[in-house]
């Protein structure tokens, strides 16, 4: 049973409670991530996501791990664009403990400069890791190119200059502004009580009142066609697609199944033509995102320098199938029965339920049943597929590469990035 509320102290907690198991997941949500920082501090809710969990003055680091180990328990965090997630996922019997701490280190952390600096060097490793693989690197900069000089289209690590640039108290500032119960969302799920939970939470709550989501502008319609970056690899990493709809925009259960048939299983056209009947490439696929005011469907390939070409080919000629003669039959139901296994599949542990109910309250204000979600899928028809296909092929399109060439060679793609 999932369960809503808005606890005084103006945290919003939803709960969903699972029979016959004996786990329990938590997880604080904070409504900010990295397009919400300022060009200034671009980079800080990583760094926070790193820094919470190194202690709060009464716990320290090595503390709250070993507490956690005693009890079999973990904790982890994770930075997106638009929100920012800590977690602790044990047996029930230790929920006392999971709240405990998740509490201290949201309302309380330490934020030592020592640990600021500290973790500084850890994350700069991190940005000279991402760079290093070519893989990530033409992601970074697609996203950077479709998404010209817009929050949406950095990267959550923030930059070399940014990160060496902040200080304790520019991290102090961006928590006390963002980390605030009224912009935040607590999901707990597995064996827990929905009433118990809330009281346990306002008894633990220690913060600043107030608070609310961000402000947030649009991205603006501009984007770079083409970037590419020369690099000695053995293999080419491209990825080649266009804006699409936002997570409210009602055709997103369309393009799901379009993706689906696109790149997005083992039956997909993408897979079955680059890399089963031409063995083209290793890795194919495609992806979709979806923000507050934005989108994007992006092809994924890693392949031989040579094969560049007539991947991008094959890439474009099936959006252009697509989008005059739609899905088969056939498609949509291999579409419609691989998405909903994947839900299913994915909520068989009380970790998935709860970030399940947590970023669909986070995000849209409220949790739909599962059984209302797969209806929305399910009542998908070919000809709302096919006007998602048009769309796209009718949006200009951003490429980016990695590789050893230059943009030169990708001139005679440069007239099909500026769709129909």
């Amino acid at each position: 049973m999932i369960e809503t509320s808005v606890l005084p102290s103006g945290i919003r907690l939803v709960t969903e409670t699972m029979a016959d198991v004996r786990s329990v997941a938590v997880a604080y949500w904070v409504g900010s991530g990295s397009r919400d920082e300022s060009d200034e501090v671009a980079g800080a809710s990583h760094f926070l996501e790193h820094l919470l969990f190194k202690g709060t003055p009464t716990r320290s680091a090595a503390e709250i791990a070993e507490s956690l180990d005693e009890v079999g328990g973990d904790c982890n965090a994770f930075t997106t664009k638009e929100y920012t997630t800590f977690y602790v996922r044990l047996l029930s019997e230790h929920l006392q403990l999971g709240l405990d701490i998740l509490s201290e280190i949201m309302w309380d952390p330490a934020l030592r400069p020592t640990d600021v600096d500290a973790e500084r060097t850890v994350i700069l490793d991190e940005i000279l890791m991402h760079a290093d693989e070519p893989a990530d690197l033409v992601a970074e900069h697609w996203q950077s190119s479709l998404f010209p000089g817009h929050a949406l289209g950095r990267d959550t690590l923030g930059t070399q200059s940014t990160v060496r640039a902040l200080g304790a108290d520019d991290i102090r500032g961006f928590f006390a502004h963002h980390y605030r119960p009224g912009n935040m969302v607590v999901s707990v799920a597995g064996d827990c009580s929905h009433d118990a939970v809330a009281a346990d939470l306002e008894r633990r709550f220690a913060g600043e009142p107030g608070g609310e989501a961000p402000l947030r502008t649009a991205p603006g319609p501009e984007a770079a066609r083409l970037h590419v970056v020369r690099r000695p690899t053995e293999q080419a990493h491209v990825v080649y697609g266009m804006r699409s709809v936002s997570r409210f925009d009602e055709r997103r259960w369309a393009l799901a199944v379009l993706n689906h048939v696109l790149g997005g299983g083992l039956s997909s056209r993408l897979f079955q033509k680059v890399r089963e009947e031409r063995g083209l490439a290793y890795s194919v696929w495609s992806e979709r995102a979806a923000y507050q005011d934005a989108g994007s469907l992006a092809v994924v390939v890693g392949t031989a320098p040579d094969h560049v070409d007539e991947v991008l080919r094959i890439i474009t000629g099936e959006l252009e199938l697509l989008a005059s003669h739609g899905i088969t039959d056939r498609e949509l139901a291999v579409a419609k029965g691989n998405l909903r296994a994947e839900m299913l599949l994915s909520g068989e542990d009380s970790g998935a339920r709860m970030g399940r109910i947590g970023a669909s309250f986070l995000l849209h204000g409220e949790v739909q049943q599962i059984d209302e979600v797969l209806a929305r899928v399910e009542a998908v028809g070919r000809d709302e597929v096919l006007a998602q296909a048009r769309d796209l092929v009718e949006a200009p399109r951003t490429l980016s590469a990695v590789g050893p060439f230059d943009e030169d060679a990708f001139a005679h793609h440069v007239a099909s990035l500026a769709g129909r």
